[in-house]
């Protein structure tokens, strides 16, 4: 046989241990599984195909019950806090006690029967001694319920029963690809919303520019106090979802005259798409009002994929370099814990990086602008239910103008 010919008879390579084997296009955010008693109702289908459903969670405007914290080990209850909505306020002096944990059922008093081995006992009634009309109420249908698009009242008797005030609703997708994650509903953005309703002296009358705003929630939320909320990220069909969940909730905002804007910005680009064919474009009195008076930039749950970490610092830096005021950055992200082949352990590859991204901008140092880090303690109450992780944190990037000539070592020698 001849060198350098094929041998068939021989195996072929097995792949390196850190080379894929196989692959997933499909991202599911675990925040609905954690809320079984809340309907998630398909509404429509979006640009792309992808079923678009329409869920609602409970605002804890005032929790009178005292309840675990979350940051100790998290679930979907809330701390005592004493937080009035801007609506409520403005409507009634009388605050509603909401108890976050109302709509799970006890389980107390239920007992296993166990048969002489000690096996389940599992007893099962004939069908005809079923009674014909049941004493409770009937079981909620487990498929999905399929509503038309222009119903205006589609959560019915839930919402009615919160009130109107109580909850904030919100369109998304269940299970996208990767590029599409920013139509579902992340636990980052739940967290965020919590620091923002629990900081209103923060936002009261500001103006606050949100990146990567995905399904809009922090955003909604944080045009309560706020004057004017950007509200960005890259596509016209996500854009249209949060322009959709904004209309959705108009009654949250409208107490306070809070202005919401949707807009297109893309961090791989280093202007804004001022084009007016283009939808979400910018005008040029909004590139004026954004530059000229933003003061807190808004991310959360974006740090999922090097590359677009990496080009949401370079915006940010951008962006501290091109405002008028000071600011300060609020980023969310969820420590998420993964078994690597390369690595043989458990990593957190997405938060290291999104970590020494953050050492890089607090280092740099030369320009007429100081960025400081800090972490926000956790402690905070939870105002809306969802289940509250350790892995959940908040960092601060407070960015200032250097006040003080920069003097280098040879000029000081």
């Amino acid at each position: 046989m001849v060198d350098g010919e094929p041998r068939p008879w021989l195996p072929s390579p097995s792949p390196a241990m850190d080379e894929i084997t196989f692959k997933s296009d499909t991202v599911l955010s675990d925040v609905h599984l954690h809320t079984p008693n809340q309907r998630h109702l398909m509404v429509r289908l979006s640009g792309v195909g992808q079923p678009v459903f329409l869920s609602q969670f409970k605002l804890l405007w005032n929790q009178a019950s005292q309840t675990d914290s979350g940051a100790e080990g998290g679930n979907h209850r809330a701390h005592h806090a004493e937080v009035t909505s801007p609506a409520r306020s403005s409507c009634s002096s009388e605050g509603v006690s909401l108890q976050a944990g109302a709509d799970a059922t006890s389980q107390e008093g239920v007992a296993a029967q166990l048969d002489e081995d000690g096996d389940l006992d599992v007893v099962r009634r004939p069908r005809a001694a079923s009674p014909s009309k049941p004493s409770g109420p009937p079981r909620d249908k487990v498929h999905p319920m399929i509503l038309m698009q222009e119903e205006d009242d589609v959560l019915g008797d839930e919402a009615q029963e919160s009130g109107p005030y109580d909850v904030i609703k919100i369109e998304h997708t269940m299970a996208t690809p990767l590029e599409d994650v920013g139509k579902q509903v992340w636990r980052g953005a739940l967290f965020l919303a919590d620091y923002i309703l629990s900081q209103r002296d923060l936002f009261q009358g500001r103006t606050v520019l949100e990146l990567g705003a995905g399904t809009g929630l922090a955003s909604i939320l944080a045009a309560t106090m706020a004057q004017t909320v950007y509200c960005t990220d890259v596509g016209a069909d996500l854009l249209a979802m949060c322009q959709r969940n904004i209309a959705l909730n108009s009654h949250l905002t409208a107490a306070g005259g809070g202005v919401i804007k949707v807009k297109e910005l893309d961090w791989l680009k280093d202007d804004l798409c001022t084009d007016p064919e283009v939808p979400f474009s910018w005008s040029e009195e909004d590139i004026s009002d954004l530059y000229g008076h933003t003061t807190i930039l808004l991310a959360a749950e974006v740090f999922y994929d090097d590359d677009l970490t990496d080009a949401l610092f370079k915006t940010l830096s951008r962006l501290a370099h091109r405002l008028k005021n000071a600011s300060t950055a609020i980023l969310s992200v969820e420590k998420r814990l993964n078994f690597t082949l390369r690595h043989l352990e458990v990593t957190c590859e997405a938060y290291d990086h999104f970590r020494s991204c953050l050492r890089r901008l607090e280092g740099l140092t030369g320009g007429r602008l100081r960025f400081a880090v800090e972490p926000v303690d956790a402690s905070f109450p939870q105002l809306l239910v969802y289940e509250r992780i350790q892995q959940l944190e908040l960092w601060k990037v407070f960015v200032e103008p250097v006040t003080e000539p920069i003097v280098s070592a040879d000029t000081a020698s």
